[in-house]
């Protein structure tokens, strides 16, 4: 099993390393996360490892997900990930995930929840220019131009194509970004340094697996 785990972010700092260079790093509070069920190919049809991170109170848990965890010994969690594999696990239910893990591990993809932005136009959400200024554009400014060029038929159908790039919704989507480097491993706090930011607002869960693209030494 690659070195995989849940974790919260914490936040942003500072640190030097053995160089002295300064780094950008974001602190990750790394497990322990708990294995709750281990699948196979013979009874589930394919490999895979259910971890779970983060303790919640019985009370505010419903029966289905506290019988789950309690046949892997453990209480019911808040952020539970299934993390696919191509061959045998090599690990248990009930077994404990920890930081050192990520011993020797020098890159790191992370997942997490963007920060949610509500409803934009299209010049925050997708980064338009807006109009004019002079020239007769009158209370349009920050308009998107016109859609009926995206129409389909060439302009002459009765609506908008899907993808044209308009006011909407904007963040609270799951995003990965790759190949950050892992500064630091604190084994006594469970922490991770990150260097770089990485998604979502400080305190949300976030999904750290080791890097599948970075070169080594890169």
């Amino acid at each position: 099993m690659q070195p995989t785990i849940l974790g919260k972010k914490i936040g942003m700092t500072q640190v030097y390393d053995d160089r002295g260079v300064l780094h950008p790093v974001t602190v990750v509070q790394a497990g322990p996360c708990s294995v709750l069920q281990v699948k196979n190919a013979e009874t589930d049809g394919y490999e895979a490892v259910q971890i779970g991170f983060g303790d919640v109170k019985p009370h505010r848990a419903a029966k289905p997900q506290i019988g789950h965890a309690a046949k892997a010994q453990c209480g019911p969690k808040k952020f539970v990930r299934e993390v696919r594999l191509s061959a045998a696990a090599g690990v248990a239910a009930g077994q404990e995930i920890t930081v050192e893990a990520f011993d020797g591990v020098a890159f790191v993809d992370v997942t997490g929840t963007t920060k949610g932005c509500g409803f934009q136009g299209g010049m925050k959400r997708h980064g338009f220019k807006g109009l004019c200024a002079s020239h007769g554009t009158e209370r349009k400014h920050r308009s998107p131009g016109s859609i009926s060029s995206h129409g389909t038929n060439l302009g002459t159908g009765p609506k908008v194509r899907k993808g044209k790039r308009m006011a909407g919704h904007m963040g609270a989507v799951s995003r990965t970004t790759r190949n950050h480097r892992l500064i630091g491993v604190d084994k006594e706090n469970d922490l991770l340094l990150i260097k770089g930011a990485v998604p979502g607002a400080n305190g949300g869960f976030v999904y750290i697996r080791k890097s599948k693209t970075a070169k080594a030494g890169a």
